[in-house]
């Protein structure tokens, strides 16, 4: 007899739905710490392991009809879906891209390299407007421009600190 039978004792099946989270808290309580025992094995940290072991538990709930009908025992149904489910999860990490994150430090030093590359009328106009937060008419004022000079040095000084940097991303690669 199936667990799901014993978990609703001669129960047709419009009363088993309507038992279905009895059901589902059963194979919960019978199969679960097993369960979650086997995936824990696959995954990087507890948290991964209880996200399979809950969507098994989910998938168990969602095909309860199909399991109830079926008189075969229900943990290997079980240990299969959640097989299924670490080799989804392993193919979906695989698949992503892996990216490492500069340390800050790193990305102030690299940010600084860049800004020596660049003339010191183009330095000035972009430390004054991002690093000391100064607006383009307050910077032209205290260098003494005007304001649509210090507003096309300050676009061909942001370009030219985008090639610098996509320029050392190149090499770093």
């Amino acid at each position: 007899m199936s667990a799901i039978h014993s978990a609703v004792p001669d129960a047709p099946h419009s009363e088993l739905s309507r038992d279905a989270d009895a059901a589902v808290r059963q194979l919960y309580s019978r199969h679960a710490a097993e369960l979650h025992s086997y995936v824990q094995r696959f995954c990087p940290d507890r948290a991964s392991a209880d996200d399979i072991v809950q969507e098994t538990f989910i998938r168990a709930w969602r095909h309860l009809p199909q399991l109830s009908a079926d008189d075969r025992p229900i943990g290997p149904w079980l240990f299969r879906v959640a097989r299924n489910l670490l080799t989804d999860a392993d193919r979906a990490a695989r698949s992503r891209p892996v990216t490492v994150q500069a340390q800050p430090a790193e990305d102030a030093q690299l940010v600084t390299g860049a800004l020596q590359h660049l003339s010191p009328a183009h330095r000035t106009v972009l430390v004054e407007t991002f690093y000391h937060g100064g607006s383009l008419a307050a910077v032209a004022r205290q260098l003494g421009i005007p304001p649509g000079t210090a507003r096309s040095r300050l676009h061909y000084a942001l370009h030219a600190l985008r090639q610098q940097l996509h320029d050392h991303d190149a090499i770093a690669c």
